[in-house]
């Protein structure tokens, strides 16, 4: 088959499953992204060269009981005191476990960073492994489900035009980097990447989320400015975030000495090639957020 007939039928592939699940409900966008990070995780291990079948079923297991516990919490309690003829109070506090969860992935970010600009390191140690495994990989899936749910309930909005903006940015940095790109921005990392792309695509991300705001999102005429401020400041997260996810993706690759983290999507590579910008991102979208809910 044609590689770029190949390439267009997984994206598109890709693309039908993930707005499909979006929108159909809660529980489908929760395992689409479930299945999402066990093939993660998966392919991360394999980048790293670590055993998959523990940190797997470890991961699956955090994801599952976060998710219950968040947005579930009522039904669960009920279930296991039926299942083990208890009396479990599983009432938490949400807000503390996702600052929580929030602190540890932050940390792991800044640490990802640093590891990006380590010229010398060139071999991971096992604990940093386990490390990334968590703050990398596993806490960002978490974070890429709450935010679809803003501050109060769950909006398939919020996550497909966080997407609009990752593809968006993607594609303009892209096309004006391959049009008009002369300055290399990480060229030992990622030598096609220029500063011309990187800044075309976060204009391009910008005028994107204008239009989401407008065109999709829709608010209310007195919080139509308010929006607008919000959808530009998160597609400049989106610009400067999603790059480094990507070049910290690249720098894994690199060091595993592959070109793509999996094949499972023809033409495309693996889900970590797809949802590198996005797991970087969601976290600090997830930060926006709740600075947003502190100073309104």
């Amino acid at each position: 088959m044609n590689e770029t007939l190949k390439r267009s039928i997984s994206g598109a592939v890709y693309i039908i499953l993930l707005l499909a699940s979006i929108l159909y409900s809660t529980e489908s966008f929760f395992i689409l992204f479930g299945i999402f990070l066990i093939i993660a995780v998966y392919e991360f291990c394999s980048l790293v060269q670590v055993n998959s079948i523990a940190p797997i079923l470890l991961s699956l297991v955090f994801y599952i009981s976060v998710t219950l516990l968040s947005h579930y919490n009522i039904e669960t309690t009920k279930f296991l005191n039926r299942a083990l003829q208890t009396q479990l109070d599983l009432n938490l506090n949400i807000h503390q476990l996702d600052l929580i969860l929030l602190a540890v992935t932050l940390v792991v970010s800044i640490k990802c960073i640093l590891f990006l600009f380590y010229d010398s390191v060139q071999k991971i140690s096992t604990s940093s492994k386990y490390l990334y495994l968590l703050g990398y990989i596993t806490l960002p899936f978490i974070f890429i489900t709450k935010i679809s749910f803003g501050v109060t309930n769950y909006n398939p909005k919020i996550i497909i035009g966080l997407f609009i903006l990752i593809w968006t940015n993607d594609t303009f940095a892209y096309i004006v980097g391959k049009s008009m790109g002369k300055h290399k921005l990480f060229e030992r990392i990622s030598p096609k990447k220029t500063i011309e792309g990187f800044l075309g695509g976060i204009a391009f991300a910008v005028f994107a989320g204008y239009l989401i705001s407008k065109l999709y999102i829709e608010p209310k005429p007195e919080f139509s400015q308010k929006s607008i401020l919000i959808w530009t400041f998160i597609a400049l997260i989106v610009g400067i975030m999603g790059t480094i996810g990507d070049l910290i993706e690249s720098k894994f690759k690199r060091i595993a000495e592959v070109k793509d983290s999996g094949s499972i999507m023809p033409g495309h590579g693996g889900i970590l090639d797809r949802l590198d910008s996005v797991i970087f991102v969601a976290p600090i979208i997830f930060l926006f957020y709740q600075i947003l809910n502190y100073v309104s």
